[in-house]
């Protein structure tokens, strides 16, 4: 079936209002809502976000703090033995291309920034391995610099809620963007996220333990009883 779901006839100013109102009630249900990959500065944040492609934000959460005991900034990281930061890196899968990234993303910064993490969305994306969705990431979570983060979770959700018809992310990101203050993108994505993780599933979500289902286009998508949905509800999220 199909993501994408307009509501007929919906106004621009009634999309907005429905659209905020949807932000408000997931923020209600999600109060703890926030990045779920662990850091403590803007280099750590970049270095693990590049490492989650194609895995969980748990196994990145349990290799990183090894990581990141040797390599504590970009400049040890630069100067790293390649195949020790392999084996550090090695349970997230595509290890080579992961160390890799990382080092020449250290190289980088060392290079060209004083080892520190520029914090422009144009800089931040001319980086080796970062494309926008790491680059809002890193604004939104270690700038506190408003970011849409558009992960396979909130493209499908904007979908079902009639945000947006675009599957590019980068369209997604700016109309969605449109119907938000721009304050609020940050929280927007970590919302959307958690939702997408814990009830509006890619295959069969919880449409009856939905607290949004009534404002939802795609209500119906995934079971309606609210039996049958509860059992479908996770209470952590999966990556």
């Amino acid at each position: 079936m199909s993501d994408v779901v307009l509501a007929p006839r919906e106004t621009h100013l009634a999309l907005v209002r429905r659209a905020r109102k949807i932000d408000r009630i997931l923020g209600e249900t999600y109060p703890e809502a926030r990045a779920e990959l662990d850091f403590g500065n803007p280099f750590e944040c970049l270095v693990v976000t590049v490492l989650s492609a194609q895995t969980t934000d748990k196994r990145v959460n349990a290799a990183s703090p090894a990581l990141f005991a040797a390599y504590p900034d970009a400049a040890a990281l630069a100067a790293a033995d390649r195949q020790h930061v392999e084996t550090l890196v090695g349970p997230l899968g595509f290890f080579r291309a992961k160390t890799d990234a990382i080092l020449k993303l250290s190289a980088t910064l060392v290079a060209e920034y004083d080892g520190r993490v520029p914090d422009r969305l144009e800089q931040l994306v001319k980086l080796p391995g970062v494309g926008r969705k790491t680059a809002n990431v890193v604004l939104g979570n270690a700038f506190g610099k408003p970011g849409i983060t558009v992960d396979t979770h909130f493209g499908r959700l904007a979908r079902r809620f009639g945000w947006t018809e675009q599957t590019d992310p980068v369209k997604v990101e700016h109309e969605v963007g449109e119907l938000f203050l721009k304050r609020d993108w940050t929280m927007l994505s970590h919302h959307l996220i958690w939702h997408g993780r814990r009830r509006c599933h890619a295959q069969r979500p919880a449409c009856g333990a939905c607290p949004v289902a009534r404002l939802c286009p795609s209500y119906g998508a995934g079971p309606t009883d609210p039996v049958v949905a509860a059992k479908l509800v996770r209470t952590e999220g999966r990556a």
